[in-house]
């Protein structure tokens, strides 16, 4: 018999080359070509008989620019991140890692979407009906009135969506989803990118919001082909360690509101509660101020948030370590070097360990004040003030520049009780005693030493 023709497939750009190659000819990312059996090209007419009707020409500036509609999901920290709530005909992509709550969420707000009075349908191709039922009865919702369709069949689903028409619909997962017109197991990437494509397709033509679950690969990142993020129209990323009841929902791509928000859950035996003060999951309550701790408040999205920034230097051998969790490595080896030629603290022959508290990523440069003034204060021994926090960016050549939206976070810790602050000059409030910043002293720096001098004396 003579072997089956196969192709390579980039599970990235989903570009096709003849032979397996080490780079893929397409985008130039390694190792992403994965084997794949040809589909049979399916005619024009049937293949695109989906695609919603298209408009003619039209004028910008004589286009009315209606804002969305939105459905609140009855989760405020959901809502937050999603902008608002849902949004007719927006395809709404959730991955995570295995068992952190994704299904659980989203059992949830489709319970309090039909108890809104809204038409709901969950689409499951991980479990049966009878194990959603066993979870809602954990979760506490008696009663629902939520429909539930157990398939994997694309077709199928596209059907039951056209006879039934609900409002919001959840399809558990689109790794399971696979179509009969393709040949390839569900999962693969022509699978993936295929009934992503009708589903959304589906749901720009009927006004459904569809919410499509992702399984994530060991690096963090959603399985399938990068184009199933250009196709949806918000990526949300569940973040999280498993041990920890707290989980962190982040938005990193939508179109119908801001990016980088955040919504802060804590899982409970009744499944995932909203935290309305984040701030408290993120500091440590110490009796007593202790060295190496040293307060920031960061901004996620429109939200400015207080996390503490914890550092341990100790004595290192003949190669010493610099490890950071929650923060990049590569700039905390930076500002070590800044600290040592501009301050004058050498950190070379010592052991450099930091840590975000609650397991909270931090990625803007406004950390970089925080964390000097944590390390120097391990490393002298000396605890900072009472009530102390810092944010600015620290350049190499020693200077404080300034945070964005310097003031809200000024008042956001004002509001929870700080009442020393060490931020950068061009964050200076114009009227420091107007009663926003009641009960706070601010010491406004331009250099590196002069925040050590404010703070070490």
């Amino acid at each position: 018999m003579s072997k089956e023709k196969t192709q390579f497939t980039c599970s990235d750009c989903g570009g096709i080359s003849p032979k397996w190659l080490g780079k893929c000819p397409h985008c130039n990312a390694w190792n992403t070509l994965i084997e794949t059996v040809p589909e049979a090209a399916a005619p024009a007419k049937n293949r695109y008989a989906s695609l919603a009707q298209t408009t003619g020409i039209a004028i910008l500036g004589e286009i009315e620019a209606v804002d969305m509609a939105r459905t609140p999901t009855g989760h405020d920290e959901l809502d937050r991140v999603l902008g608002g709530g849902m949004v007719a005909g927006g395809v709404v992509l959730i991955g995570g890692d295995p068992g952190i709550g994704k299904s659980t969420l989203l059992l949830q707000a489709l319970d309090a979407l039909q108890r809104a009075g809204q038409s709901t349908l969950y689409v499951t191709g991980e479990e049966s009906s009878a194990q959603v039922a066993l979870r809602a009865k954990r979760l506490g919702l008696d009663g629902s009135q939520v429909r539930v369709l157990a398939e994997i069949g694309l077709e199928k689903i596209l059907a039951t969506l056209s006879a039934t028409r609900p409002d919001i619909a959840v399809i558990d997962s689109i790794q399971t989803v696979y179509s009969d017109q393709l040949t390839s197991a569900p999962g693969s990437v022509a699978q993936v990118r295929e009934c992503a494509a009708h589903l959304t397709r589906a749901a720009k033509s009927s006004g459904v919001c569809m919410v499509l679950v992702g399984h994530v690969t060991k690096d963090g990142t959603l399985a399938g082909p990068r184009v199933l993020e250009h196709m949806v129209d918000t990526v949300l990323y569940f973040e999280g360690d498993t041990h920890s009841s707290f989980r962190l929902v982040r938005a990193i791509k939508n179109r119908f509101g801001a990016v980088n928000e955040i919504g802060v859950f804590a899982m409970t035996e009744r499944g995932l509660k909203g935290v309305s003060n984040p701030s408290a999951i993120f500091l440590s309550h110490h009796a007593q101020p202790v060295p190496g701790c040293c307060v920031l408040v960061t901004l996620e999205g429109t939200r400015p948030m207080l996390v503490e920034i914890q550092a341990l230097v100790d004595s290192g051998g003949p190669s010493p370590r610099r490890l950071s969790v929650g923060l990049d490595r590569d700039r905390l080896a930076m500002l070590l070097a800044v600290l040592h030629r501009h301050a004058g603290v050498a950190c070379a022959d010592q052991d450099v360990f930091v840590n975000a508290v609650g397991g909270v990523r931090i990625t803007e440069p406004a950390a970089d004040l925080a964390v000097l003034l944590a390390i120097t204060s391990s490393l002298r021994g000396q605890s900072l003030p009472k009530g102390f926090f810092a944010f600015g960016e620290v350049g190499l050549a020693g200077e404080v520049r300034p945070a964005p939206r310097g003031q809200e976070r000024l008042k956001e810790a004002a509001k929870l009780g700080f009442s020393v602050a060490v931020v950068p000059k061009a964050n200076m409030p114009k009227n420091p005693q107007s009663k926003d910043f009641l009960g706070l002293t601010i010491h406004a720096v331009e250099r590196v030493e002069q925040a050590m001098a404010v703070v070490h004396g």
